[in-house]
């Protein structure tokens, strides 16, 4: 019987040592898990801005493409990720037939888009542009 009353002993000794190192160790943990989300959620930002960027610029270099258009397609691919307060500018801000070439930036504030605290990236805005040649569609004459 002596055995089992210093087993028992022992066994709620080391229930408060484990409390102890689990109460070091927890924030330490929990640090990192979040830095991890973090800087992840900034990574799809960044490769959904480039996405976003692109897909606008596509649209606005096919014949009869508008500016209006190519905004709306990058805001729709940024719909994806749920991304708020985008800047998105088109250059030129109105598109001819005769318009050679479009570039859109898309501006998106990592303070107001990040899941945890912005600690890292705070103030913080990143930016994507894609300049693309305009199709035309020319007029043979035979």
């Amino acid at each position: 019987m002596r055995k089992t009353t210093t087993s028992l002993n022992r066994n709620s000794r080391r229930r408060g040592a484990t409390a102890v190192e689990f109460s070091i160790v927890a924030p330490i943990v929990f640090f990192f898990l979040f830095t991890l989300f973090e800087f992840a959620r900034v990574d799809v930002i960044r490769h959904s801005i480039e996405s976003a960027a692109y897909e606008g610029a596509r649209s606005a270099i096919v014949p009869n493409a508008s500016a209006d258009r190519a905004r709306s397609v990058a805001l729709q691919n940024l719909d994806a990720i749920m991304a708020i307060n985008a800047d998105v500018t088109i250059n030129p801000a109105v598109i001819t037939p005769l318009t050679p070439e479009v570039t859109v930036t898309v501006e998106i504030p990592l303070d107001d888009n990040a899941w945890v605290v912005p600690r890292f990236f705070q103030g913080k805005r990143l930016t994507s542009s894609v300049t693309l040649r305009r199709e035309r569609s020319e007029l043979i004459v035979f």
